[in-house]
């Protein structure tokens, strides 16, 4: 059984960072070699007896060097956060490349456990896109933060009209004649409160 260092302490981290950024060799090596626990939970929920416990860890691994050369931490969020899911992705593609190396394997093969213990089939790896992990995270923040946004800077009917056009909290989104009908005004007058509501948000995030 492997035995990994423990996670660097916050303030560590920060120090390591710059050190890499100023061209610190020996500062990235130690950020790779105290996130490896990192790489043998993600791995964990995809080991099965038809799988290598020491390739999944390599092609992880693979996934953290990719994450601490590419993090940055203005961006908001943390290395660890950043890191597990580029150590995932690195898996999934690997799966996906197992798949096309070989029409054998079944879609439905199980490859291993999830968290919750359920069983993971390749067909459930093969589903999910390949993403661009910083810029899935760098949307999500800026979904949260639009989301207080429009609570602060739009009145209740702006926030309405925003809400069913575009399906925010609703499921479904409506065109502006159908908003129109519904709250019994123009769809012109629609038009126009929608377009105004989209330059305060345009305002209120560049600001």
């Amino acid at each position: 059984m492997k035995t990994f260092l423990d996670p660097l302490e916050a303030k560590e981290e920060r120090v390591l960072l710059e050190q890499m950024e100023a061209g610190s060799v020996e500062a990235k090596h130690r950020l790779i070699e105290h996130n490896m626990r990192l790489v043998a939970h993600v791995a964990k929920k995809y080991y099965s007896p038809n799988e290598d416990t020491e390739d999944l860890l390599s092609i992880g691994t693979i996934g953290l060097v990719k994450a601490v050369d590419t993090y940055n931490a203005k961006k908001g969020y943390k290395l660890a956060t950043y890191a597990a899911r580029c150590i995932d992705n690195e898996l999934l593609m690997y799966f996906r490349g197992k798949k096309k190396q070989s029409k054998d394997i079944s879609l439905f093969e199980p490859i291993g456990r999830d968290k919750e213990g359920n069983q993971i089939r390749l067909y459930d790896v093969l589903e999910q896109d390949t993403v661009d992990i910083a810029e899935e995270m760098d949307k999500e923040r800026h979904i949260v933060r639009l989301g207080g946004l429009m609570s602060s800077v739009l009145d209740s009917r702006e926030q309405e009209i925003l809400c069913k056009r575009y399906g925010i909290g609703q499921g479904c989104h409506y065109t502006q004649k159908q908003i129109a009908k519904q709250i019994g005004i123009s769809r012109s007058y629609v038009s126009r409160i929608e377009k105004r509501a989209l330059e305060k948000l345009r305002y209120a995030l560049e600001n």
